[in-house]
């Protein structure tokens, strides 16, 4: 194929368009961004569902007017023309020699074809993109990937194909496992894929033609030249809800769309946010622990989802990392510790730490069992009890005493309770407070809610069943291969994986630990919502687990039990990072 012709614009050389032929004839279309003049340069990539010349400000207007309002410093330095959602803009990149290339996925924007998420096909597209980029006359045969969310998650995948011309990863904010991180919490179906396919994905997909958005910077239409009908648009695309609520337990379907960490061999940065419950946050940590590189790292940070890879920090982690790896530049990246924590504070505060592993060697395993007053202690109680609720309501909240002193608590997180239900089955809920001495609960503005709670854990009690090679005391692993429905009224022990959190608890505040039968709700009031999403932010954003069709009340209502004291365990098991000097 012939050499497309690059516009010079911007003090970049542009291409639009770009076409990329799959090995199975359908073209991708490609926006290459590169430096005004001869030479070659290294790559960063970006192959996703979103349109990529819908304007960030167009498509997802509330969460770009509060980045612009609340972190000034993610917009500045550029003239924002080509910002896109959750890719690096060209601007703040092609100056320091980066050609930055952005593909529209299959099905997607102005590339045609089948709309199917994250399966085979979507990462033999990708490793022939990366390829394709890596063997171009201005390309130094070194293709970086990097990109929030879904621009995160696909690298795990692409990377476990094992292109010859990727060299380095930085997945920020990406989930890993298709199944736990964000499809079925603890085999509890998320409706998250169902409103997101109908506002983000739908929007944007190739044949919606002039029924959609146009370019700014371009004209063109954002989902090709070609209209279809909502007849073809139905039958070019999965209904991704459909799929996962066909299956409840872990199939090949799930396996296929997730990461295969033993043939990830490429430097990794993998970038979290505590704030992430519900979908990235623990891919994040997984992917960092599972992935089979020698050269890994691993950084967590608070704030909104994308602000944080926008903002001055955020780009020179990334520069950093890419300069290393992509550019051969000895800039020390190669020393640095292996872990770089923003330490959480109440108050929005972080206080930045490097450390050398996670989990952190340091940490101090406590369990805090639950008594039959309420409450949380170091020494389990005798006296035998049990309490109950409704099992789709609210549940039960058991506090400690207020902390003696600051106190940290940084890492996973872990539960065993003792449950009887009076149905075949139960939904738990388990999430981690915060409350200041006059009981008014700390949250925090996590990955999208402004009402983020400490730590969020959930598991359906038929999916029970554990896989001892991989369950770790902090870090149970479920197989959700084989559902074992509870006999009603008979006492079940359940182990459930809480995602990994960061904490200092200031003297005087209380930990408290909730165990509901649905999703938490901030007690304080509605956290708004953004446009591109559905339902209303009142505590886990738009991670919910609502669907009746998945939760039919005759099964997952009536009532839970909580069996306390002798002979049974039921407490929480806490990493305490101990103060240094």
């Amino acid at each position: 194929m012939t050499q497309e012709v690059a516009e010079t614009k911007d003090d970049m050389q542009i291409i639009w368009d770009q076409p990329i032929v799959m090995d199975d004839g359908v073209v991708l279309r490609a926006d290459v961004f590169r430096p005004v003049g001869e030479g070659s340069y290294p790559v960063i990539m970006t192959y996703g569902p979103y349109g990529k010349g819908l304007h960030f400000e167009e498509g997802y207007k509330t969460a770009w007017d509060r980045m612009c309002a609340e972190d000034p410093d993610a917009v500045s330095n550029t003239s924002n023309k080509y910002a896109n959602w959750e890719v690096v803009d060209p601007e703040k990149w092609v100056p320091d020699g980066y050609v930055v290339i952005r593909v529209d996925s299959r099905g997607a924007g102005r590339s045609p074809g089948y709309l199917c998420h994250n399966n085979d096909r979507e990462q033999q597209d990708y490793y022939q993109c990366i390829e394709w980029a890596g063997s171009q006359p201005w390309s130094n045969g070194k293709v970086g990937l990097n990109g929030i969310s879904y621009y995160g998650a696909n690298q795990w995948r692409a990377a476990g194909t094992q292109p010859p011309h990727l060299a380095a990863i930085c997945v920020w904010e990406g989930w890993h496992d298709n199944y736990r991180d964000g499809n079925r919490h603890g085999g509890i179906l998320c409706t998250f894929r169902k409103h997101w396919q109908d506002m983000q994905v739908k929007t944007v997909q190739h044949g919606v033609g002039d029924r959609g958005r146009r370019s700014r910077v371009t004209g063109e239409l954002v989902c090709g030249p070609e209209t279809l009908s909502d007849e073809e648009l139905i039958a070019n695309r999965e209904n991704m809800h459909e799929e996962m609520l066909a299956r409840e337990m872990l199939t090949d379907y799930y396996l296929e769309r997730s990461a295969k960490p033993d043939r990830i061999k490429v430097p990794v940065l993998s970038a979290g946010n505590w704030g992430g419950a519900g979908l990235h946050a623990r891919g994040n940590f997984e992917g960092f622990l599972a992935a089979a590189s020698q050269q890994k790292w691993l950084e967590v940070h608070g704030g909104s989802h994308w602000a944080p890879f926008y903002t001055d920090r955020g780009v020179h982690i990334q520069k950093q990392f890419f300069d290393y790896f992509l550019k051969g530049h000895d800039n020390g990246w190669n020393e640095r510790p292996k872990v770089q924590l923003l330490v959480r504070h109440p108050g929005e505060r972080f206080v930045e730490r490097y450390e050398n592993e996670w989990p952190l060697a340091r940490t101090s395993w406590e369990k805090l069992h639950l008594s039959h007053l309420s409450g949380i202690t170091p020494t389990k109680p005798a006296v035998e009890k049990q309490l109950s609720f409704d099992a789709m309501g609210d549940g039960l909240t058991f506090l400690t005493e207020p902390t003696e002193a600051d106190t940290e608590i940084t890492g996973p997180i872990s539960a065993r309770l003792a449950i009887s239900s009076s149905t075949r089955d139960a939904d738990l809920f388990l999430i981690v407070r915060v409350f200041a001495p006059d009981m008014k609960e700390v949250t925090f503005q996590g990955a999208l809610d402004p009402h983020t709670p400490i730590a969020q854990g959930w598991l359906r009690a038929s999916h029970r069943k554990l896989d001892p090679k991989k369950s770790l005391p902090y870090r149970p692993w479920h197989t959700h291969d084989e559902k074992q429905p509870l006999e009603p009224g008979q006492i079940y022990q359940l182990d459930i994986e809480i995602w990994p959190t960061c904490i200092v608890v200031p003297k005087g505040y209380r930990l408290a630990l909730s165990i509901r039968g649905r999703d938490y709700v901030y007690p304080g009031g509605s956290g708004g919502r953004l446009s591109n999403m559905k339902n209303e932010f009142t505590g886990c954003g738009p991670f919910l687990h609502d669907d009746e069709n998945d939760r039919p009340p005759e099964v997952f209502g009536g009532t839970t039990t909580v069996h306390l004291g002798e002979g049974h365990d039921n407490y929480v098991l806490l990493p305490y990072i101990p103060a240094t000097s």
